[in-house]
């Protein structure tokens, strides 16, 4: 059985867990990291020297990480026959580029905001770094924003793996309980994401 090496409310988990269940892969998901533990052991240090989930390893043994990294994999070993892995070198160019985007320019407010407001000791929260986070959340959000007011999807017409990272992280920030501006493209893709069972049963289950 395909294993998913990962905890149910880490943000990377669900993309890869979200991305098998639209790809109609099997998968056992094993929960480790956060208040699990487990992660400095030899054992999952043979998987992944980084001691990061998730962790996504195949049945034979062969074993891949980093999240985006392995829906490029899910999507070039398993979506031949699926219209969300674009086979079209400058189709599947976009969508490389929106998950790279969420990783890094996405990820550069949200992030550190979320951390500081879900993972830190409420005594040693950092006002400031949430403060600067959210700014910079606004800012990036606003530019996926327009993006999504010219298109149904962020790569395109059509659903494909680039919504995965980019739905997990609009989620996460359109539910945190914060200030933020209007943005009616964004709480639309999110409606058109609950259609997907996969979106709605690992992503849209709150925020923690």
């Amino acid at each position: 059985m395909r294993r998913i090496w990962g905890r149910a409310t880490s943000i990377n988990v669900m993309k890869v867990v979200w991305g098998c269940e639209e790809l109609g892969l099997a998968y056992e998901r094993i929960d480790c990291g956060g208040a699990f533990g487990g992660l400095r052991t030899p054992e999952f240090l043979a998987k992944n020297p980084n001691a990061l989930i998730p962790v996504l390893e195949e049945e034979d043994g062969f074993i891949v990480w980093e999240s985006n990294a392995i829906l490029r994999y899910l999507g070039n070993a398993y979506g031949a026959d699926s219209p969300i892995w674009p086979e079209a070198a400058r189709a599947r160019a976009i969508a490389d580029q929106w998950m790279d985007w969420q990783q890094t320019t996405g990820q550069s407010g949200l992030g550190p905001a979320f951390v500081q407001m879900y993972r830190t000791p409420p005594e040693k929260r950092d006002q400031a770094v949430i403060d600067k986070g959210l700014a910079r959340a606004a800012e990036t959000f606003a530019l996926l924003e327009a993006e999504l007011a010219r298109r149904p999807w962020i790569a395109g017409d059509r659903f494909t793996l680039a919504d995965i990272p980019i739905g997990c992280i609009v989620y996460r920030y359109l539910h945190m309980p914060i200030e933020r501006p209007d943005f009616p493209a964004l709480a639309a893709y999110h409606l058109r994401l609950l259609e997907r069972p996969g979106y709605a049963t690992h992503v849209a289950v709150g925020v923690s």
